[in-house]
């Protein structure tokens, strides 16, 4: 059961003019920029001589690709990597990607940011046809289709145009033949994918973060149904499927990205930094200091002391080996989880009327202990601002809600949710200062369902994580 919502997958590539000898290790710098997205496993497929190479595991970055595994790994020119939450399928190490396969036409590797909605029909039809499946994540239904399309067609951009016919849903792809490096984004663009270059490399990322921290300039985002081919140091891209309406996760900004990211055209940072001074507007309230929950609550929390003049100050010392998706399965070790994670200043919160600021209630247990942590060690008020519209319904294109039943919001009012939590006040963004923050972005629409109950496109009747167990 989920006490917080759980991040995606953070997919990066590299391809270079001449073949360098630290390949993998650019690839590990790009994948552990991107590790918050995904802290249950890894993988790297480096391309060598038209052969792809392979090493994946469970864990982070830095644990599976140890110097050692990095300097038995062969260098080439060019590389795909991954970092995992599974928003489908369980955390087994069959499941980490790239997704690597052989077929008659050669080498296919694969990774994948984002959940199908119509896996489960396409995972039936591939059975019929003789397919037969290793792991139980929708990315290996993408790879069957492409290598069935390939089977049919002259090239890989071919299989390629035609799988993106097929699959509906959210899907940023980076897919990997013997000669080619491919960038795919679904048509809505639900999840993010960008491009960049250094003198002699062209590399993609989920966020522009893992760019800057590689060296590579950024160019821009990948436009929703485009598909970019490199081969033989070319680049050339085409627009795959029309303009549909629009879909960009909004919760990239609340949530899953990290602040020095500027997706489609809108920083991250300056987006939480709004919601908190739309949020200081919409419900103001008599305090003595504002305090973020560590850490997508700091952002909007310094934005809601800009416009409040209400003084910011830190309120938890957070420890740093508590990985963001650490899940605990008794109630004692939740609890004992907690108060490892974040330990309450006594000196600074004694006495005090605060104004807490986090990104989001799902099921409200994690803020409920938040709050008595603060109330226990002194503090005179907790007053609570969420910089983001009250969680209603599921997800079904790669955040982790699969059930309307485990949101607070979706059964309780908000006064209700204020008496559960144990907050003196309790406010949530409303939706029109949503569309306000939101107005600078590239992308004229985004994906509010999960907020709203309506979706950019038709969704399932019902979503099951497990659903191919």
């Amino acid at each position: 059961m989920f006490k917080k919502l759980k991040e995606e997958c953070g997919i990066f590539g590299i391809y270079t003019k001449e073949e360098k000898e630290d390949l993998v290790g650019t690839v590990c710098v790009g994948l552990t920029a991107l590790q918050h997205r995904g802290e249950e496993s890894c993988g790297i497929a480096i391309n060598e001589d038209r052969n792809i190479y392979f090493h994946k595991d469970v864990g982070l970055v830095t644990d599976v690709f140890t110097k050692h595994v990095q300097e038995t790994l062969p260098q080439g020119k060019m590389a795909i990597g991954h970092v995992r939450y599974s928003t489908t399928g369980t955390s087994r190490k069959e499941n980490a990607q790239p997704m690597v396969v052989k077929h008659k036409k050669g080498y296919l590797a694969v990774v994948h940011n984002g959940n199908l909605t119509n896996a489960e029909e396409l995972k039936r039809q591939l059975e019929d046809e003789g397919a037969i499946f290793t792991t139980t994540s929708d990315t290996e239904v993408i790879c069957h289709i492409i290598v069935r399309e390939r089977l049919k067609t002259g090239s890989i951009e071919e299989a390629v145009k035609n799988t993106m016919k097929i699959i509906k849903g959210a899907y940023s792809l980076l897919i990997m033949s013997p000669q080619k490096l491919m960038a795919v984004r679904d048509p809505q663009g639900f999840r993010p994918l960008c491009i960049g270059h250094t003198e002699k490399d062209i590399v993609f990322a989920s966020e522009s973060c893992a760019l800057d921290t590689t060296g590579a300039t950024f160019d821009r985002d990948i436009e929703p149904g485009e598909m970019v081919i490199i081969t033989n140091n070319e680049m050339k891209s085409e627009k795959i499927l029309p303009d549909e309406k629009k879909g960009l996760c909004v919760f990239e900004y609340i949530y899953f990205a990290r602040p020095d990211s500027t997706i489609d055209g809108l920083n991250v940072h300056i987006f939480r930094e709004n919601a908190g001074r739309c949020l200081a507007k919409q419900a103001p309230v008599d305090a003595d200091i504002v305090a973020g929950v560590p850490d997508s609550g700091i952002d909007a929390a310094l934005g809601y002391s800009k416009q409040s003049k209400i003084p910011y100050d830190v309120v938890f010392i957070k420890s740093k080996y508590i990985g963001r998706t650490f899940i605990q399965n008794t109630q004692t070790k939740r609890k004992r989880l907690v108060a490892l994670k974040l330990n309450p200043l006594k000196q600074t919160v004694k006495d005090k009327k605060i104004v807490l600021i986090d990104d989001s209630i799902v099921r409200g247990t994690t803020l409920t202990k938040i709050i008595t942590s603060l109330k226990d060690a002194g503090a005179k008020e907790v007053h609570v601002r969420i910089a983001a519209p009250p969680f209603i319904d599921v997800c079904y294109f790669g955040t982790d809600i699969d059930k309307k039943e485990n949101l607070i919001a979706n059964n309780k009012t908000v006064e209700e949710i204020r008496e559960i939590i144990g907050a003196d006040s309790l406010e949530f963004l409303s939706l029109d200062s949503l569309e306000e923050i939101t107005k600078d972005s590239h992308i004229p629409e985004f994906c509010k369902g999960c907020f709203t109950s309506k979706y950019p496109i038709e969704v399932p009747d019902s979503i099951d994580k497990n659903r191919f167990e």
